[in-house]
């Protein structure tokens, strides 16, 4: 078996996904085979991480909108449905409904806070104008 990099990258330049604690202890075949499926995980991971800042593209669009009408910057009653529609995109998919709800209800706080912030420096720059 080769030896490979046990250390946790030092910055996102040096990621290394051939990295783990395994390396040496496992047969090379199950190593193999384990760092293929990582591989898929790591270019979901990256698909993720695109998707969210699309996401956040999106709705920091529509913090600028609700600052610039004084709208609340949360939705209740959209944030409501959108977890219902996502609980039951999930069940379809065979994922933890609790766990997609939870996930959701994050992203939902941070647009919220971000909302909030638009709203603060947009009142702020009213003022200030």
């Amino acid at each position: 078996m080769t030896e490979q990099n046990n250390t946790l990258p030092e910055d996102d330049d040096s990621f290394n996904p051939s990295a783990s604690s395994l390396a040496g202890q496992v047969d090379r075949g199950v190593m193999d085979e384990l760092l293929s499926i990582r591989s898929s995980i790591d270019n979901i991971d990256a698909t993720l991480v695109f998707l969210l800042a699309e996401r956040f593209k999106a709705t920091q669009k529509v913090g600028i909108l609700k600052a610039t009408h004084k709208l609340p910057a949360g939705d209740p009653g959209r944030e409501a449905a959108q977890i219902a529609r996502l609980r039951r995109l999930a069940e379809d998919a065979h994922l933890d409904p609790a766990f997609a709800e939870k996930f959701l209800n994050f992203i939902i706080s941070e647009v919220i806070r971000h909302h909030e912030a638009i709203a603060e420096d947009h009142q702020i720059s009213s003022q200030q104008a």
